[in-house]
């Protein structure tokens, strides 16, 4: 598995580790200061883990024969770039050629900003069953927290999407979202509806 170097990227890392799902993990990232730091805390965290060989580096190289390439990089700072800015797509454009270079058989899943249109700009070019976008998956888990918040039960017996682009233009699907198998319509019927104040 290769990731980017970025928060989002280590947090997937060590996810990844916890549930020993990959038997090597490889980053890569321009920022090699940071990136030797963030793979010393994961090789120093291996003694808790059955963590698998973790190597890092500016080279695509250290990806080699990766099955999976989890992309989550983003503009460097706030200032360069909003999140639908030219950056991401720049990035995108130099990663994704120079990646497969060297993991030709792999899948890609797509967690940078704007991911919905990052996923079409690789599916153009890649083939469409090997490439994973992130979408709303996000939207959709923070839609189900808060409507459990608001009705008072936990979020995990929440469930319920956001479909469309995201966060911008998601629209909640009020008519499938159910607590437990109980649905939203027949507990707050007025909730998501114009009779509802919030």
């Amino acid at each position: 598995m290769v990731f980017r170097v970025d928060v989002v990227g280590m947090t997937c890392a060590i996810s990844i580790l916890m549930k020993d799902l990959a038997d090597d993990l490889a980053r890569v990232d321009v920022m090699e200061d940071i990136l030797k730091g963030e793979k010393m805390d994961l090789q120093h965290g291996s003694l808790f883990l059955r963590t698998p060989q973790i190597v890092s580096g500016k080279d695509c190289r250290v990806t080699a024969d990766s099955s999976l390439d989890c992309n989550s990089r983003g503009p460097i700072s706030k200032r360069e770039s909003t999140r639908f800015g030219p950056v991401n797509m720049n990035i995108f454009k130099f990663i994704i050629p120079n990646n497969v270079m060297y993991i030709p058989n792999c899948k890609l899943l797509i967690v940078s900003n704007p991911v919905d249109i990052l996923t079409y700009i690789v599916v153009s070019g890649f083939p469409k069953n090997r490439v994973i976008g992130n979408g709303c998956n996000l939207d959709s888990a923070q839609f189900c927290y808060l409507k459990g918040e608001r009705l008072g039960v936990p979020s995990l017996g929440c469930h319920g999407w956001l479909l469309e682009e995201h966060e911008d233009s998601r629209v909640p699907m009020w008519s499938g979202f159910n607590v437990a198998v109980i649905s939203l319509k027949n507990l707050k019927p007025e909730l998501g509806t114009d009779a509802d104040k919030e």
